[in-house]
């Protein structure tokens, strides 16, 4: 089997006050009943299961500066940072079970940190049928999983200055969008704007996704350093991945998502995970969960054939 380089942490974020839809904050006991722990083990030599972040729970309804939830988010991206960066530290690679897809805030702003200390590049490659690039002014609900990739590359965001001095603005240039295929009218301005590199369903549709992924893959192997992997479970078509609360039909199938995850691995650069959106209450016998493992399995080596390691048989 292949030996992953760094020892895989996993790290819990049972929260979903960045969506409108109940449920994702069930996502990393989904992840761990699917067995994403014996999967890493066996594939990498050993892990570490830091358990769950606690933060603020949210009893009821709260919005300020057309954020809603913003200081419960605070908090808990605060301890996710933290915790990542620690992770990083140590050695380990992280592997944040969410959660929705707004703590990608908490976990990157975490990345960038320990990068940024070190000198190392960053890439960070979103995986994802939305862009998640709105604001308080473009968002249509206040939700803030729709707005990470704004509040990360904000060069005066609020978000991140509430989080504290150690946390600056990423370079926009250091985001590779892949598998967009929903986004506002509003945010697609924006998007274009900021010259945001966005690779949507269509590209992949025209040029397949090996082409597709070779271009981004390519970008970053020039830059070198470190890549992260922000994985939102709604980048698969809804027909392998239900259980989600934001679906869009017309996502890669299992084998356009799994050769995705595997063209990651053979870089040679990752070293970060977030596993999101994962909603069991919408989904069957958990199987968007177990599919989330399979996919994050090929992202940490495994093969169909003897190339970089053996058969599952």
């Amino acid at each position: 089997m292949a030996v992953h380089r760094s020892v895989p942490a996993l790290i819990g974020v049972p929260t979903d006050l960045g969506a409108s839809r109940r449920g994702c904050s069930m996502g990393p006991e989904a992840l761990r009943v699917a067995g994403i722990a014996a999967v890493l083990e066996r594939l990498c030599g050993r892990i570490v299961d830091a358990g769950d972040i606690k933060g603020p729970r949210v009893r009821q309804e709260t919005a300020s500066r057309g954020y809603r939830h913003f200081d419960a988010a605070v908090a808990w991206f605060q301890k996710l940072s933290s915790s990542v960066y620690e992770t990083l530290t140590s050695g380990q690679c992280p592997v944040v079970l969410g959660g929705d897809h707004a703590i990608a805030a908490g976990s990157i702003s975490g990345v960038a940190r320990y990068c940024r200390e070190r000198g190392i590049p960053l890439t960070i490659l979103w995986l994802d049928a939305h862009a998640d690039f709105n604001t308080p002014a473009t968002s249509p609900s206040g939700n803030l999983h729709g707005m990470p990739v704004a509040l990360l590359t904000d060069t005066d965001s609020e978000m991140l200055r509430c989080m504290g001095p150690d946390y600056t603005p990423i370079a926009v240039d250091s985001f590779q969008l892949v598998g967009v295929r929903s986004i506002d009218h509003v945010e697609k301005q924006a998007v274009l704007a900021a010259g945001l590199a966005v690779y949507d369903m269509r590209q992949i549709d025209e040029r397949g996704m090996r082409a597709v992924m070779e271009e981004v893959l390519e970008k970053a192997v020039a830059r070198g350093g470190h890549l992260h992997v922000s994985f939102d479970i709604d980048f698969l078509d809804p027909l392998i991945a239900p259980g989600t609360g934001t679906p869009v039909k017309g996502g890669p199938d299992y084998r356009e998502a799994q050769l995705c995850m595997e063209m990651i691995y053979d870089t040679g650069l990752f070293g970060s995970l977030d596993l999101v959106e994962i909603n069991p209450a919408l989904d069957m016998r958990n199987q968007t969960a177990e599919t989330a493992v399979e996919m994050t399995a090929s992202l940490f080596g495994e093969q169909i054939l003897a190339r970089h390691g053996g058969s599952k048989r």
